[in-house]
């Protein structure tokens, strides 16, 4: 582990055959903070040898070291320093552009693609001017991100690690004399606390992020691109449920306890009462999955896709991916990174998440041929799905997979409507 770290892994059908073939780029989740292209569940072999296409995976700058904002502490000299993660995945896309060819892939046909947070820097590579051009179409799974930091924001994050690292704001050239080791104890004293914890993620610096690249309109300098949005079910049941066996067993009194922090205090009964209407049989703990999962994921979601298709300069689609995991009795239902396996075509890499069987071979076979079929015309049309029209208001057509898959207008009406009148909860 290091510094050195900005590397890319292909997997290609053939080298220098003069065979323009559509290129994916992958980009990987864990935040802004963590995470690796390396991961086996992205290995692109499947997905490379079913659709003809080029798989390409990266690494990049996270934290820290790629969101550290010191121009205005540090002046021209640090201009980019706190988007530094971000201008390296710009560096990543130049690099494909230029060398692909050689690789038998067409650098005038590249789709991006990411989930989590690999979604996230998706949605601000989009808002990124200098992005135009070396990328024609664009996925994002779980992880619509609207906005970023503001210089304000980023500025004290960078003095709250400064004060961990003992540099002095006289004297930011210290920082480069620490090893990454050092770098690294100084923000596990800051991150590892109790209570708010600042974030080192992509900064609305009004140069290399000229503005919130998805508020309040969708960004200019990507109009054409073409997208697919999206996300699972139940994204909480892994990402809170995870780390806290608590929210399986929830009663009324614990619910509003647990919700504390994700509506407004004064507005969960009124949330906790319309999610009732819609699903009668829900325990509190389904209710509680539904609502953190719709305020983390599906509020920007249903924004972002509504600023795409308002744009109306490129089509946009609308997935939900709906399957229930049978692994450890079906608790964990369609949790955060579900998809992974499937879109991949790797069910053998992940049957600790998805088991085995008919239904995850199904989901794989459908996912991965709609992601393919996007990469090459930017329509995610084709035999294994039902017929799906893009994302148009006021019909809002969402794919819904599952092992038969069917497309829904207006699919989760009630839950938008409901959630309407609340400030989509911010993530960065």
């Amino acid at each position: 582990m290091s510094e050195d770290c900005l590397v890319l892994n292909i997997w290609t059908p053939a080298l220098r055959d003069h065979h323009m073939r559509p290129v994916m780029v992958w980009i990987h989740g864990g935040g802004f903070s963590r995470g690796s292209g390396a991961n086996p569940v992205y290995d692109g072999t499947n997905l490379a040898r079913k659709g003809d296409v080029v798989i390409v995976t990266l690494n990049h700058r996270l934290n820290i070291f790629g969101h550290l904002y010191l121009a205005r502490l540090g002046g021209s000299e640090y201009a980019e320093s706190g988007n530094l993660g971000v201008l390296d995945l710009v560096l990543a896309l130049r690099w494909v552009h230029t060398n692909i060819a050689e690789f038998g892939g067409d650098p005038a046909n590249v789709t991006i693609f990411g989930q989590s947070g690999g979604g996230a820097k998706i949605s601000i590579l989009m808002g990124m001017p200098q992005t135009r051009g070396l990328f024609h179409r664009a996925i994002v799974q779980s992880g619509s991100q609207l906005d970023g930091l503001t210089v304000d924001e980023a500025n004290a994050n960078a003095l709250t690690f400064l004060k961990a690292a003992e540099v002095p704001i006289t004297d930011l050239s210290r920082l480069q004399k620490l090893t990454f080791e050092q770098l690294l104890t100084a923000l596990r004293k800051i991150t590892m606390v109790p209570g708010a914890r600042p974030s080192f993620s992509p900064v609305v610096d009004g140069k290399f992020l000229p503005k919130a690249p998805w508020t309040p309109d969708a960004p200019a300098s990507s109009a054409t691109v073409p997208m697919m949005i999206g996300t699972t079910e139940t994204e909480t049941t892994a990402l809170i449920g995870g780390g806290d066996a608590s929210v399986f067993s929830l009663n009324d009194a614990s619910l509003r306890q647990k919700l504390a922090g994700w509506i407004p205090a004064n507005e969960i009964d009124r949330v906790v009462a319309g999610y009732r209407r819609s699903a009668s049989h829900a325990t509190p703990s389904d209710l509680f999955f539904a609502i953190t999962t719709a305020r983390w994921f599906r509020q920007q979601t249903w924004i972002q896709v509504e600023r795409k298709a308002v744009q109306n300069a490129a089509p946009v689609w609308l997935y939900e991916l709906d399957w229930q995991t049978p692994v450890d009795g079906g608790k964990w239902k369609s949790p955060h990174s579900l998809d992974l396996a499937f879109v991949f075509d790797n069910v053998a890499k992940s049957e600790s998440m998805v088991g085995s069987g008919d239904g995850p071979r199904a989901l794989a076979e459908q996912m991965s041929a709609a992601w393919l079929a996007f990469a090459r015309s930017g329509n995610p049309n084709n035999k294994t799905s039902p017929q799906w029209a893009q994302f148009r208001l006021p019909d809002r057509t969402t794919m819904v997979f599952d092992v038969k898959s069917r497309t829904v207008n207006d699919f989760r009406g009630d839950e938008r409507q409901l959630l309407a009148s609340l400030p989509a909860y911010r993530v960065n």
